[in-house]
């Protein structure tokens, strides 16, 4: 039986994988899965350890180009990559080195931070198209050896480094068709320099060495460098494969997965979870640099995607734009939504474009755990929660005083297990505030359990609106504001009262060709929300602030508006 025939036979007979008594006498939520075991392997090590079973399968596909590297390929180039950084007199990495990555995805991205790993380096990605006040903060932060760029980011990233005072050499990735720029070493010199391999084996790295270091976002505050470990992020790997909570099908010789990544692998959700866990298994990623509505349909159609991740923003534009069509969605079988909330009403109007038998569900992470923390039930319809908890992972939900909740109760959610970061970079006081002394990780955002151990994200701590004393979180308002039918998207924010102390101010996009009024939109609300939850002041704008992973970016809405 192949993957896919058995992805479906076990949905069919609602196959369930997990316990059903999963909280404790003192409110702790237990894993409804079995434990796993966690190899003691490094990140490249994982990732290899099937290569042979599908060696000469598509691994990475541009989606525009069609430039394609097979797993055997992958697999040669990282390692004359890792071989080079190692011997080269001019970039003479050592165990331990921080190495750089600011490009768009591209099928040379998995070269560059494998055999970065491979070489025993730290990997920092830098988004691409961060300023370079924002590039040199982090050269200062992280302090890597040396950067490996794109024709579009070397500009940011020289004067990043001439700000910095210091030596650091600058690797291109490029197209065939683009010039090298000055001063820069080519990339596929260094993949295709095919050097004594035996030098990697003086690399010692192990499985409680750093590995990745990228920066959170800073959706409430300057963005900190997350210390990652091998252990964290193959433990990550592993939870991501438990028996009735995988969303992959297994590789076989009659099947190999089919999946989108235009999601950035600057950021972990794309690197960790789309990238590299699906290397680790087998698949076909069909690579996208940007995210552009033609580009994006044409490769989902042509590379037959089956297995589609996406981020609100994307999910809003497959469920409400006009040139997605139904046939767009004809090979898509899974899609999973992570980064933030989305409600039912937008997974409503996607679902409406899918064909009927689609699997949809939301699964929930943050930077700091590696970055899954929960997953769905293998074929669950359960659109709304995030899931479970994942293998060797416990949870709990507690009040501003530390008390532990019960089921439905709100509060905030912590976690603990192996995929918790060791901490937060050269910031011990940020570290200490984040994990417990008993290594629980507090994670800010606000969610509720229920008595089967299913999480419901209602939204992040510090961007609760204290309207009278009560919280109104802004996802809930948001998920009301795009029911409306001329709204594209909105976010909202809590504004300064006289009266209430604090008052939610709306912002909203329009459909294209779509006009109303603020009154409109606030009566709107106003019929389907308690009295304190009313919106007080509508602003329409012609996009909303959100970062590269597709989180709303509310501090910046603040920091503009208020």
């Amino acid at each position: 039986m192949n993957g896919l025939a058995r992805f479906q036979r076990l949905i069919s007979r609602g196959y369930v994988a997990r316990a059903q008594n999963v909280w404790t006498p003192d409110n702790i939520v237990k894993s409804p899965y079995a434990p796993v075991e966690i190899p003691n392997a490094t990140v490249p090590e994982y990732i290899w350890r099937n290569i042979h079973k599908w060696a000469d399968k598509t691994a990475v596909v541009c989606g525009i180009t069609n430039r394609s590297y097979t797993y055997r390929k992958l697999h040669e180039y990282a390692q004359n990559f890792a071989a080079t950084l190692r011997t080269s007199a001019q970039l003479q990495i050592k165990d331990g080195d921080v190495i750089g990555v600011m490009m768009p995805n591209s099928p040379e991205y998995p070269i560059a931070v494998l055999g970065a790993m491979q070489a025993g380096a730290i990997v920092t990605t830098f988004n691409p198209i961060h300023t370079t006040s924002e590039v040199y903060r982090q050269l200062l932060l992280a302090r890597p050896k040396i950067i490996i760029g794109s024709p579009e980011t070397i500009g940011v990233i020289k004067e990043a480094i001439s700000m910095s005072n210091k030596a650091i050499p600058v690797i291109t990735v490029r197209n065939p068709e683009d010039n090298l720029p000055s001063e820069t070493i080519a990339f596929e010199e260094l993949m295709n320099n095919n050097v004594d391999k035996s030098v990697l084996n003086d690399v010692k790295r192990k499985p409680e060495d750093l590995v990745f270091l990228p920066y959170s976002s800073g959706t409430t505050g300057l963005p900190k460098g997350v210390e990652l470990t091998n252990r964290n992020k193959v433990a990550n790997f592993v939870q991501q494969e438990v028996e009735g909570g995988r969303h992959y099908i297994e590789t076989t010789s009659e099947h190999q997965d089919s999946i989108m990544a235009v999601l950035p692998f600057y950021h972990v959700y794309g690197l960790s979870i789309i990238l590299l866990h699906k290397l680790g298994i087998g698949a076909k990623l069909v690579v996208l640099p940007k995210f552009k509505p033609t580009t994006f349909l044409k490769a989902l159609t042509e590379h037959k995607i089956n297995l589609l991740y996406t981020a609100p923003p994307l999910a809003l534009f497959l469920g409400t734009h006009p040139d997605v069509k139904k046939e767009h969605l004809n090979s898509v079988d899974r899609i999973i939504c992570a980064a933030a909330p989305i409600s039912k009403s937008d997974i409503r109007r996607l679902l409406d474009k899918c064909q009927p038998d689609i699997k949809f569900c939301q699964i929930y992470g943050l930077t700091e755990v590696s970055p899954l923390a929960t997953t769905v039930e293998f074929g669950s319809d359960d659109h709304t929660s995030v899931g479970y908890a994942l293998p060797n992972t416990e949870l709990r939900v507690v009040d501003p005083n530390d008390r532990h909740l019960g089921p439905d109760e709100v509060g905030e959610l912590h976690i603990r297990g192996p995929h918790i970061m060791k901490g937060y970079r050269d910031n011990p006081e940020a570290t200490k505030t984040a994990i417990t002394d008993d290594g629980w990780f507090r994670s800010g955002d606000l969610v509720s359990i229920n008595k089967d151990g299913a999480v419901t994200i209602v939204d992040r701590i510090k961007e609760l609106i204290k309207v009278k004393g009560y919280q109104v979180p802004p996802a809930e308002l948001e998920g009301i504001l795009r029911d409306h039918p001329d709204i594209l998207d909105a976010a909202v924010i809590g504004i300064p009262d006289e009266r209430k102390g604090e008052a939610p101010k709306a912002f909203v996009v329009l459909k294209e060709g779509h006009k109303t009024t603020a009154t409109n939109i606030i009566e709107f609300v106003s019929k389907q929300v308690a009295d304190y939850k009313r919106i007080k002041e509508v602003q329409f704008l012609d996009e909303l602030p959100r970062n590269p992973s597709g989180k709303l970016l509310r501090k910046v809405l603040k920091e503009k508006y208020q």
